[in-house]
C-alpha cells in the first residue's frame, strides 16, 4: 500500500488572472496550481517555495491555507491509473517575490509543457484540476478551508 503524500499548492492571483502549470496527457492540455510533494522532514511553505522554483522559476511569498482537498484516485475518472494515489494537497494563497519576463522552471513534472497565466473568467473553458476551486475562485467568495476528496 502507497502512503499518503502531501503536496503544497499555490494559489497566485495578479490582475484577475491565475497562474497555472500547462500539461499535456493523451487527452490534451490541461492546467494545475504549481507545486508538489512535500520531503521528509520538510515544512510546507518550504516545499511549496522549493516546488515553485522547480516548475515555474520563481521563488514565491507563501501566506495563509486558503483550502485543503483529497484526492482518492479510485474515486474519479483517472482510476484507471490513478488507483493507489492518496493525495492530500494544501493550497496556500502566495505571491511572486518578482515577475519575470517568462516562466522557466529548473525541473518541471513529466507532463508540464509551460506555464501560463490564465483569466479567471476563462477557468470554465479549460481543464484545470481541481475543479471545484473555480468556481471559488472566480467568485472570490470566503469558501470552505476542506474541499474534500475532489477531482
Amino acid at each position: 500500500m502507497k502512503p499518503i503524500r502531501n503536496s503544497a499548492k499555490a494559489v497566485i492571483i495578479q490582475d484577475n488572472k491565475v497562474l497555472l502549470t500547462k500539461n499535456q496527457d493523451r487527452d490534451g492540455y490541461f492546467y494545475l496550481f504549481p507545486g508538489g510533494g512535500q520531503e521528509h522532514g520538510e515544512e510546507l511553505s518550504e516545499a511549496l517555495r522549493r516546488e515553485c522554483i522547480e516548475e515555474i522559476g520563481c521563488a514565491v511569498i507563501v501566506d495563509h491555507l486558503l483550502h485543503v482537498r483529497e484526492y482518492i484516485g479510485k474515486n474519479h475518472q483517472f482510476a484507471e491509473w490513478d488507483m493507489p494515489i492518496h493525495q492530500v494537497e494544501f493550497y496556500f494563497q502566495c505571491e511572486l517575490e518578482q515577475i519575470p519576463a517568462s516562466f522557466e522552471g529548473s525541473g518541471p513534472d513529466e507532463n508540464q509543457v509551460g506555464v501560463e497565466w490564465i483569466r479567471l473568467q476563462e477557468l470554465e473553458q479549460i481543464r484545470v484540476y481541481p475543479h471545484k476551486l473555480v468556481p471559488i475562485l472566480q467568485q472570490r467568495v470566503q469558501a470552505p478551508c476542506y474541499l474534500g476528496d475532489t477531482n
